[in-house]
């Protein structure tokens, strides 16, 4: 837990993290997907394209005693990522800046992994971490595009997944009135691991 965020739930507000021009899972979006991963103490966590670090951070205070690798390839973004974590005061994250899936190979296999960017290498990036996933792991896919969702599913055609489409939208206001400004939809993609690794795989 930390001082800054002093809560066991998620929802850390967007205007808290420092994003310049670097994408950021909005807040209701990441409670979601927060929630589809079923984060616990201890689990090793990749975070794949962390962008700010919005989601790496909170998944990192709702894993003491785990570590989250924060995979990004942007030199702004993993700064940011950085200076976001110090501000809030997380300190079980690893950064790391680099391209996936070729960074992955030297982590330590995960108990989960979200991808919410993947540098135009999603199928790569699905095909190593499902391949990684430790048994009963889970696999969450933010995707705000309609050639993304068509990605995944082909790719988890037959497999244990399931898919959501989230619909946001917060009220601003508008002269002495409030009205709805929509977020961009997301679609949140879930697989789950079920079966039992062999020796040679792990």
């Amino acid at each position: 837990m930390s001082k800054f965020w002093p809560f066991s739930t998620p929802g850390i507000p967007d205007d808290i993290f420092i994003r310049d021009q670097v994408p950021m899972t909005k807040e209701e979006v990441r409670v979601l997907t927060l929630a589809k991963t079923r984060l616990a103490p201890g689990q090793v966590v990749w975070d794949i394209g962390s962008g700010t670090g919005s989601l790496s951070i909170e998944a990192a205070l709702l894993t003491p005693g785990g570590t989250v690798y924060a995979i990004e390839k942007n030199t702004l973004g993993i700064g940011l990522c950085r200076e976001n974590a110090n501000k809030i005061g997380v300190d079980n994250i690893i950064f790391i800046q680099g391209e996936a899936p070729g960074v992955l190979e030297k982590l330590p296999d995960p108990d989960r992994v979200i991808i919410g960017g993947s540098g135009g290498c999603l199928s790569q990036v699905l095909q190593v971490a499902m391949s990684r996933l430790k048994s009963k792991g889970r696999l969450v896919i933010n995707a705000v595009t309609m050639e993304t969702l068509t990605l995944c599913t082909a790719a988890l055609t037959g497999k244990n997944c399931d898919i959501i489409q989230v619909n946001i939208s917060r009220a601003v206001p508008y002269g002495n009135y409030r009205m709805w400004r929509a977020l961009n939809p997301v679609y949140i993609i879930t697989y789950q691991e079920t079966g039992v690794r062999s020796q040679e795989s792990e």
